[in-house]
């Protein structure tokens, strides 16, 4: 298996670690300046006012007044640090609609959104993410992009005007692969927690003026001799210098953390794409454009290491720019530029072709698929290939029309799903409508119908990805039309009192994308270091893929035997099949994610040599192992065909 995205994690998790040391230098330098402050202050209250010219005389060594300027700054810059952070719990969007961002409609018909949206589509297909929610920002000119969230599962994409109006879709493509890559890195959620940080350093300066204002007003007012209002200026005035070293750090941690990932995603977009000139091309209209990749926003500053390019401008933006310089940038990716030609804004983005508005270079349906590429599936868990992009984009184009457009609408989203999970059998197909029209929403029996006869005839290859497609226009319900509809999947799903592998990987797929975004969900936690001692569970899991995909006694010994084998020092026995269905399964995948990063890699390795015993993979086989991997967050593209598994 591939360890590239597993390296990828743990980089990330060890510049959560730089930041926490980085975080702790800042705060020891500002609580040595306040503590400087602080004797100065009490030096001034011992002085003698009836003196002539009253000395201050300065005492540097007070252990309970170091004790006191320690406790108070931790607890403001803490208090800080929370309040972000619990301001940004939301997730994506709250970064999003704080940048100005506006959501596009799934189902938007202006030309330059929906092959926006289309871009989006397809590379989060390729690359087995849920597919975001994208937010553009109408005011902004510039050129630039964003990717914001805590995990897959709860993030956007946003973009300027300025991008969608000035780049072509080969430079487009290339910025949104260079944000997914954000998104498959584990940056995302290093990024949230480098804004909680560094608000929690700024907020000195934030009191700082806040009491120099105050005093100033109250100064203003006051007609007796009370020095009070010119001491509270005073110190209003030192916390606000105070709050400049804050600033001055905060934007030293954000460049030490974000610049080197900058040339990361860029590297990765070429990957994804196989297309240097696309990201590069976009870089050099960039440096083309007058406006630049700027943003007016107040709230940039705040969020400029989220950005695909240097998103504001100042003294301490240049000495610590939170991304590389563009002529290096572009030079990594096309070492023969030397700075001149650079691409005039809009000169490849005129308007689109009708191919352009649906998104892909063809109009053709029904072309070749591509070619699956080197390696297995696993080899490309967080790293998709322009083999699975073309793969995403020749599944979408060759959609039934009627499902294509249903996907991007919520209430004939809701039928799409209901279809796909309409029963063959008589009687269940009966009492599954009979569900419909007495709990769903009003005439959905009748849009479920409607669209009963394509979603049967799908090929089994386009079933998740028709899923997936609706996850945009779902979000869009509100919670009650949430509930009722989560409600009405799991009564589909029970109606024949079975549940099949589609059923289960419907079901765990959709709702556990959609779930967060309605209801407050706790991330697991971990609890397990080593998989030693979850030998149950993992025996569940290898039970059920075992029996999922082997038609003897034997062949099912056999697939369990070979996933075991990749789970040395676990003591996994095999469960007897009235144990371990799929019931079981979501139970034990329950505990499993509590486990530590390290012990994910051989456990989704044991999954698939269990799988790939018998040298077949079924489509369902393969779509339990996509919603396995899913469910331990790592995003495992499409199952190409004659691609093998592990």
């Amino acid at each position: 298996m591939s360890t590239r995205f597993f390296e990828n994690q743990e980089s990330a998790r060890r510049n959560t670690s730089q930041l926490v040391v980085l975080f702790g230098l800042a705060v020891i330098a500002i609580v040595a300046m306040l503590y400087a402050l602080a004797v100065v202050v009490a030096a001034a209250q011992a002085a003698d006012p009836n003196l002539p010219e009253p000395a201050l005389i300065l005492e540097w060594w007070q252990p309970d007044l170091l004790v006191m300027v320690v406790l108070a700054t931790m607890a403001v810059v803490a208090s800080g640090s929370l309040y972000k952070i619990l301001q940004l719990r939301g997730g994506g969007e709250v970064v999003a609609e704080a940048l100005g961002g506006t959501l596009i409609a799934s189902d938007t018909s202006d030309p330059n959104q929906r092959r926006l949206l289309n871009v989006v589509e397809e590379m989060a297909i390729a690359s087995g993410t849920p597919i975001p929610p994208v937010y553009m920002m109408n005011d902004e000119s510039g050129i630039n992009a964003f990717a914001a969230g805590f995990s897959p599962g709860d993030a956007v994409v946003g973009v300027t005007r300025g991008t969608v109006e000035q780049l072509s879709r080969d430079e487009l493509q290339g910025v949104i692969a260079h944000e997914f890559s954000h998104i498959l890195s584990g940056d995302m959620r290093l990024n949230i927690k480098l804004m909680g940080v560094v608000h929690g350093i700024l907020i000195i300066g934030m009191i700082g003026y806040f009491l120099m204002r105050s005093s100033m007003f109250s100064h203003g007012r006051r007609n007796n001799r009370d020095n009070s209002g010119m001491a509270l200026l005073a110190i209003g005035i030192g916390l606000m210098l105070i709050g400049f070293l804050g600033t001055f750090f905060g934007n030293w941690i954000k460049a030490s953390v974000s610049r080197q990932r900058e040339f990361l995603a860029d590297a990765s977009s070429v990957q994804f794409t196989r297309n240097p000139d696309g990201i590069a091309d976009a870089l050099k209209k960039i440096a083309g454009f007058e406006p630049g990749s700027l943003l007016e926003s107040p709230n940039a500053p705040e969020s400029s290491h989220l950005f695909f390019g240097q998103g504001v401008r100042g003294p301490l933006q240049l000495m610590f720019a939170t991304h590389p310089p563009l002529d290096e940038r572009i030079r990594r990716i096309d070492p023969s530029w030397q700075g001149e030609g650079t691409l005039a804004p809009g000169s490849a983005a005129a308007a689109p072709s009708p191919a352009g508005v649906a998104g892909f270079a063809s109009s053709e349906s029904s072309a070749a698929l591509p070619a699956a590429p080197d390696g297995s599936a696993l080899d490309q868990i967080g790293e998709p290939t322009l083999a699975h992009i073309d793969y995403a984009a020749a599944l979408v184009r060759d959609l039934p029309a009627a499902l294509a457009a249903a996907v991007h609408e919520p209430y004939s989203a809701r039928a799409v799903i209901y279809a796909l999970l309409i029963n063959p059998h008589a009687e269940a197909r009966e009492a599954q409508f009979t569900q419909l029209a007495s709990f769903g929403e009003a005439g959905i029996a009748g849009e479920t119908e409607r669209l009963l006869a394509e979603a049967e005839s799908l090929e089994p290859r386009f079933r998740l990805p028709l899923v997936d497609m609706t996850l945009p226009a779902l979000r869009a319900l509100s919670k009650p039309q949430y509930r009722a509809f989560a409600s009405n999947v799991r009564a589909l799903v029970e109606a024949d009192r079975q549940i099949e592998l589609f059923e289960w990987t419907l079901q765990r797929t959709l709702l556990a994308h959609l779930h967060p975004h309605f209801e407050r969900v706790k991330p697991p936690r971990v609890r397990h270091r080593g998989l030693a001692k979850l030998d149950g569970p993992c025996s569940v899991v290898l039970s059920v893929l075992a029996l999922a995909g082997s038609p003897d006694e034997t062949s099912v010994d056999a697939a369990f035997e070979a996933g075991a084998g990749q789970l040395p020092g676990v003591d996994v026995k095999r469960i007897a099949p009235e144990h371990c269905g799929l019931r079981e399964l979501e139970l034990a995948l329950a505990k499993l994610v509590e486990v530590d990063a390290p012990s994910i890699r051989p456990l989704l390795a044991a999954c698939a040599a269990c799988i790939a015993a018998d040298r077949t993979v079924t489509q369902a086989e393969g779509e339990l192992m996509r919603a396995i991997a899913d469910a331990f967050g790592c995003p495992m593209p499409p199952l190409l065909p004659g691609q093998p598994l592990a």
